[in-house]
C-alpha cells in the first residue's frame, strides 16, 4: 500500500543521515588516537549477537572463529563493533544466497597484528568494482542494495574507522566464489 511505501522509503531515509553522521563524527575523530584497550575477540562476538536476528530473518548461519588469548588493540569501542557490524551484515546480506547461507567472522593473531575476517560463499563481487566499494554512495547493485536495507555507506564507514586505528583494509572477492574482508590492526 502506499502508507507502507512511504514508512520504509523514511526508515530508509533515517538510516542514510544516522551513517551520514556516524560518518561525519569518525572524520571528526580522525586525528584523535584512539586511546581503549579493545579485544577484537569480544567486539566479534557481540557483532555475532547484533547479527542474529537479520542472519535467521535471511536463513543464513553465523559462524564465529575466534583465537584464544588475543592481544589487545588501541581502540574505540563503539567504532569497532561499528565495524564488524557492517561487514558481517554485508556478508549476510550480500552473501547469503541459495548455494550458501553461511557468513563467517574469524579473528586471529600474528603477533604484530589482530586480524579480524568477515567471509562468505555468496555471488561474489566483479574485479571492476573492487576499487570502488570504500567511495560513499557507491553500489555494485543499487536495487538489491536499496531492497535490503542498505544505504551504500557501510564500507565507507568501515574505510574510515581502519585509518583512523592506524590499520588496514583489504577487500577479496570473486564471482561465483563469495567475499572477503580483512581489517588488521596493530596490537597494542
Amino acid at each position: 500500500t502506499f502508507g507502507s511505501t512511504i514508512r520504509s522509503e523514511a526508515q530508509r531515509m533515517l538510516r542514510i543521515i544516522e551513517d551520514l553522521m556516524s560518518l561525519s563524527r569518525i572524520e571528526a575523530d580522525r586525528y584523535r588516537v584512539p586511546d581503549e584497550q579493545i579485544d577484537l575477540g569480544e567486539v566479534a562476538r557481540i557483532a555475532i549477537e547484533h547479527a542474529a536476528t537479520l542472519a535467521e530473518r535471511r536463513g543464513c548461519k553465523v559462524d564465529g572463529q575466534i583465537e584464544p588469548s588475543l592481544p589487545m588493540v588501541m581502540g574505540d569501542f563503539g567504532q569497532l563493533l561499528q565495524l564488524a557490524d557492517n561487514l558481517l551484515g554485508n556478508a549476510i546480506r550480500y552473501g547469503c544466497t541459495d548455494k550458501s547461507c553461511v557468513a563467517r567472522i574469524a579473528v586471529r593473531s600474528d603477533g604484530q597484528q589482530v586480524i579480524l575476517t568477515v567471509s562468505d560463499e555468496g555471488e561474489g563481487i566483479a574485479p571492476e568494482h573492487l576499487p570502488r566499494l570504500t567511495e560513499r554512495f557507491y553500489r555494485v547493485d543499487s536495487a538489491r542494495s536499496r531492497e535490503s536495507g542498505g544505504t551504500g555507506l557501510g564500507l565507507a564507514i568501515v574505510k574510515h574507522i581502519v585509518e583512523r586505528h592506524q590499520g588496514t583494509l583489504e577487500i577479496q572477492s570473486e564471482p561465483g566464489r563469495g567475499t572477503e574482508v580483512s581489517v588488521s590492526l596493530p596490537a597494542a
